[in-house]
């Protein structure tokens, strides 16, 4: 197993990490930088307050976007198993 293999199979591996990531990360990102400002506004100061509202927006995006993620983990894991022979000689 080549080096540059190795270098291009962990490239592959972590663009897909974030590919699958970016959408519950962003959404997470966004309902709770909405929910601060909320917060800011109305000077409410419960630490528990955005815990709810991520975990709904979460759970809808897990939803809608959970068979594109599962296509995309089953994907990258067909071509990583179909190209073992190639890496091993």
């Amino acid at each position: 197993m080549s080096p540059e293999l190795v270098i291009n199979l962990v490239q592959q591996a972590l663009f897909t990490l974030i590919l699958i990531a970016a959408p519950v990360l962003g959404v997470s990102l966004l309902v709770g930088l909405l929910v601060s400002i909320l917060q800011a506004a109305t000077q409410i100061n419960e630490m528990t307050l955005t815990f709810i509202p991520k975990l709904i927006a979460l759970f809808i995006v897990l939803i809608l976007a959970g068979p594109w993620m599962l296509n995309t983990i089953m994907d990258f894991t067909i071509r990583l198993y179909r190209s073992i022979p190639g890496a091993i000689g």
